[in-house]
């Protein structure tokens, strides 16, 4: 295959923390253009927006760091465009612009990459392969962070379809549907908002994996050491997940750790995509918020500010 003449949309924190190192370090992909209202790249030519920029420059493919929001009008560009497109987590704000765009890009003969990040962590693919044959007692999810850290002044979150707690939590169901061998199901879920915000800053939620309960907490006001972390109880023992998926601890075992590799197995993954002109599109993690969202008995909490 040819090197991929990418486009990056969004240049932003994500975009700087994960992207731009995975972008260079894969032989497979050129960074050949920006598009941001705000930043820019040094040494690379940067546009106003994607429409700009894929008129204006060759291209192969484009990244999407923007927030959900917007996220499918500027897919559907790049689509029409005839560029293949990868999708940061959340892929869109509704499941319907999600379905929209892998109608568009089947027509348009183009690949549509929806990532899920956390999936790429260490310990996902091997705890996915020692739970499948285990039968699943309990689970317990538990994703707690800071936002003024992570999401530091981006009231976007916060708004209406903006995910709140739900845009780190929907890491956690990514991995869950992942490594569990049957599908989940939300039974109940309560969410805490403060007033004059639209979404989230901390959520619990009841599920279900087959007969197991499945409990979750997403907290967006953790302070100190942050939580990033899936324990499952089994027939045959325990098994953790922390770190976010990237510290693996099985019975009788010792602790397995790894590297971060996340996006440049990401990227990997667009580059076979592509070569093989496949689409990757897993709805799952996002259908289990927007049950959360039908589902939850919403309380409204003290006023927030960043």
């Amino acid at each position: 295959m040819e090197t991929v003449r990418l486009g990056l949309v969004g240049i932003g924190k994500i975009a700087r923390d994960q992207h731009l190192p995975a972008i260079a370090a894969n032989p497979d992909f050129t960074l050949a253009a920006t598009a941001s209202r705000h930043g820019s790249v040094e040494g690379v030519t940067g546009y106003h927006d994607i429409a700009e920029m894929a008129a204006a420059c060759p291209l192969d493919a484009v990244s999407l760091c923007t927030p959900p929001g917007g996220r499918y009008e500027q897919a559907l560009t790049a689509i029409e465009a005839g560029l293949h497109v990868m999708l940061e987590k959340p892929p869109a704000a509704t499941l319907s612009h999600v379905a929209a765009l892998e109608a568009a890009a089947r027509r348009a003969n183009v690949t549509l990459f929806a990532t899920w990040h956390s999936r790429e962590a260490a310990g996902v693919a091997p705890a996915r392969a020692w739970l499948s044959d285990k039968k699943i007692n309990a689970v317990r999810i538990d994703w707690r962070e800071d936002i003024r850290r992570w999401h530091p002044g981006q009231e976007w979150i916060l708004a209406a379809g903006g995910f709140g707690v739900f845009d780190p939590g929907i890491n956690a169901l990514s991995i869950a549907t992942q490594i569990l061998p049957e599908e989940l199901f939300v039974e109940h879920a309560t969410m805490d908002v403060p007033a004059g915000r639209a979404s989230p800053l901390a959520a619990s939620i009841a599920m279900r994996c087959g007969e197991a309960p499945v409990r979750v907490e997403f907290d967006f006001l953790q302070t100190g050491p942050q939580t990033w972390s899936i324990e499952v109880d089994t027939d045959a023992g325990t098994l953790s997940l922390a770190m976010g998926g990237s510290v693996l601890t099985l019975p009788g075992e010792e602790q397995r750790t790894e590297p971060d590799r996340e996006y440049a197995r990401l990227y990997a993954r667009f580059a076979e995509l592509i070569a093989t002109g496949q689409s990757d599109v897993d709805v799952r993690p996002m259908r289990l918020v927007s049950d959360a969202f039908l589902l939850a008995e919403r309380r409204t909490t003290d006023s927030f500010s960043f």
